[in-house]
């Protein structure tokens, strides 16, 4: 009996998975982004570099950066995004200098 309810369980995990999947690709196709609100802008990346060139850890960049728009205006950026930021940064530098 326990064999039949987990995968009852299982069947219905997967379905609701397959329709979330859906519908991320159909709002794709709809110029509709998922997530949260971006809260960086182009002045944010050169601070964030400079304050790592003084090798500042994590949490004290994100510390001194200040989000200047949108909903959440005048509070700090994660130390995630930051390190997104950093890393995306990091990635187009290294591409350019390959290429």
């Amino acid at each position: 009996m326990f064999t039949v309810l987990a995968a009852v369980s299982g069947m219905g995990r997967e379905y609701i998975r397959d329709r979330t999947l859906e519908g991320h690709e159909s709002a794709r196709k709809h110029g509709k982004t998922i997530g949260g609100a971006g809260v960086t802008d182009e002045s944010m990346l050169p601070m964030a570099l400079h304050l790592r060139e003084q090798e500042m850890s994590l949490r004290d960049v994100t510390a001194r950066l200040v989000i200047t728009t949108g909903k959440k205006k005048g509070q700090h950026p994660s130390p995630a995004t930051v390190m997104r930021m950093l890393r995306e940064h990091d990635e187009q530098a290294a591409t350019a200098v390959s290429a």
